[in-house]
């Protein structure tokens, strides 16, 4: 009987693993690819006030054509498209990133690649910028991305519209229980008033309460208009982040886990606000 036992057992072994076997053969592995060559409409654009709608670029590439062990790829090609300046080497803290899914080619209108240099990458209006790109192909978890050539161009940015619509007051306060004057509104001034450093950046350096709220209104003694957050649950917003503008609904601003002083400094131009220990 105990031998009997031992039989089926062995059976049983041998059968798990002769369909552990026929899955493994049956399995697609990716094989190969090209990858891909990307090219720039012009090496020199013009970004010009009054063009916005223009095209300024378009980028184009080749299908990496993917090859899996049943055969060339029919699926659908993930690209990211990389802009950095050149001497970045795609390694600077403000290049620019965007997914392109499927399509081999991706332009910008002017108003689009100038918000991107001068808003995304931070980089100074009126100056000339040698700037590259690239392409990286990626299919699956299991298929190695496949990296483009550098193409490069020339451009210059100039201002834009600010990312945040400006306080039509030329002035901005702080409130909120995170500081000294609380929800108290008009607030105490000029310790709650911010001072206006150019046309779209403003700063102040106030005491904070630590892990409480705050936002910034463009008059004081009014609650008709604010700037806030859409999301204040988002990690590390106490120290900074994007910032818009709304007559109603929105989400207040969190403070800092420490207390002490901070410098809050609000760019309309970016759309992005700090708040810096001092």
């Amino acid at each position: 009987m105990k031998q009997f036992k031992i039989t089926w057992l062995s059976l049983i072994t041998l059968a798990v693993f002769a369909v552990s076997c026929k899955k493994q053969e049956n399995q697609v592995f990716v094989t190969g690819g090209d990858a891909p060559v990307v090219t720039a409409s012009t090496a020199a654009v013009v970004l010009a006030a009054g063009k916005e709608a223009e095209q300024a670029i378009r980028f184009t590439w080749t299908n990496p054509n993917y090859e899996f062990t049943t055969g060339i790829n029919s699926l659908d090609v993930s690209y990211k498209l990389e802009l950095d300046t050149v001497g970045g080497n795609f390694r600077s803290s403000n290049k620019y990133v965007t997914v392109i899914p499927r399509d081999l080619s991706k332009a910008f209108t002017v108003a689009e690649l100038n918000g991107i240099l001068g808003n995304v990458m931070l980089l100074t209006f009126g100056r000339q910028y040698n700037m590259e790109a690239r392409i990286t192909s990626s299919l699956a978890a299991d298929a190695v991305p496949l990296l483009s050539n550098v193409v490069r161009f020339t451009a210059t940015p100039f201002a834009p519209p600010p990312k945040v619509q400006l306080p039509t007051t030329g002035e901005l306060y702080i409130v909120g229980d995170a500081t000294p004057g609380g929800w108290n509104n008009p607030v105490p001034v000029p310790s709650q008033k911010f001072n206006k450093i150019s046309n779209t950046k403003y700063e102040i350096t106030v005491t904070l309460i630590p892990s409480k709220f705050y936002l910034l209104l463009p008059e004081n003694g009014s609650w008709a208009a604010k700037y806030c957050v859409d999301n204040n649950s988002l990690p590390g917003l106490s120290g900074g982040g994007d910032f818009v503008y709304k007559t109603s609904g929105g989400a207040d601003i969190p403070s800092p886990a420490d207390a002490g002083t901070y410098k809050i400094t609000a760019d309309f131009q970016t759309g992005k606000f700090t708040a810096v220990k001092q």
